[in-house]
């Protein structure tokens, strides 16, 4: 058994609004918020990285969960904009928090890497103890910000995420998931010599079907109606694509947490991101079910049931 203890998160400081990257690509701030829902971003400082921001995000969950990181079993960390491929951020945050021993490994699956992590933390955390899941991007580095890069350009923003999986007690607990891939649609979406590359018609409609069969049948097997979550978590990749979502469940677009007007896509931190802020505005125990989802490179996708504890 497994048991989502604590989330964390941390923003970079600037934030760049509609009107700073419709000059940049010829467009206009209407239009930006039109096609994707979003206002602003943040973009990571000059000397923020991927494990700065991962390493705050971390300290700011433990900090919440009450938990020395000499605790922890093993940490996980999610990004698809790492500088370097390996090692990756995962080491280099561990060896910031003072381990030395602490299995540390690195998941470079943007977009759908954090709620891999949830999956594989909530298998090893019975077996090796509390598990830190992190997600931390700085994609506003993987991006055109010209005319030609629009598509890209007007989504991305940096930031991390963390949720801590303890196998003994916590907010929920972690009941059930469903993981997905199909390799022969990876071309779609893709990281590659550090710059995203993205074919957008495709990519929501490849997601706008598979994330809602993955939730349907999560939630089939445990015998659960589409209107019985309190709230679907999912990756703030697009506004637009969060209502197909919604839609195609015959779910209210209200029962979908969103925040990716005030950060854009933070990519595999976004989950984390928005976990976090939900239930830091939670003034009463969860008594209803939760579902966790997200869709990424790969293509990688699933979802994720979490019932109360």
């Amino acid at each position: 058994m497994a048991f989502l203890r604590a989330f964390g998160s941390h923003l970079p400081a600037r934030r760049v609004g509609n009107d700073e990257l419709a000059a940049l690509t010829g467009v206009t701030p209407e239009w930006i918020l039109n096609v994707s829902g979003i206002s602003e971003r943040r973009f990571a400082a000059d000397d923020e990285t991927v494990a700065s921001l991962g390493l705050a995000a971390a300290r700011n969950c433990l900090e919440k969960a009450a938990v020395a990181p000499e605790s922890l079993g093993m940490i996980l960390v999610a990004s698809g904009s790492a500088p370097r491929f390996t090692p990756g951020a995962a080491s280099q945050i561990a060896a910031e928090l003072g381990l030395t021993e602490t299995p540390a490994l690195d998941i470079p699956v943007a977009s759908a890497g954090s709620l891999i992590g949830l999956t594989l933390a909530s298998q090893l955390a019975p077996k090796v103890g509390p598990v830190l899941v992190i997600g931390a991007e700085t994609m506003s580095r993987a991006v055109d910000r010209t005319p030609e890069g629009k598509d890209t350009a007007i989504l991305f923003g940096d930031g991390a995420g963390a949720c801590l999986v303890d196998p003994d007690s916590g907010l929920v607990r972690i009941a059930d998931f469903t993981l997905h891939t199909d390799g022969s649609a990876s071309e779609i979406l893709k990281l590659e010599a550090g710059r995203i590359h993205m074919q957008g018609l495709n990519v929501i409609l490849q997601a706008s079907r598979k994330i809602p069969r993955a939730i349907k049948t999560l939630l089939e097997r445990n015998s659960l109606a589409p209107d019985a979550p309190a709230v679907y978590l999912m990756h703030q990749a697009n506004l637009n694509l969060i209502k197909r979502v919604a839609d195609t469940l015959k779910v209210p677009h209200e029962r979908f947490f969103t925040n990716l007007e005030r950060y854009g896509n933070t990519s595999a931190a976004s989950l984390l991101i928005a976990a976090d802020e939900w239930f830091a505005a939670q003034t009463k125990p969860v008594s209803a079910p939760l579902v966790f989802a997200a869709f990424g490179t790969g293509l990688n996708w699933g979802a994720l049931l979490a019932l109360p504890a």
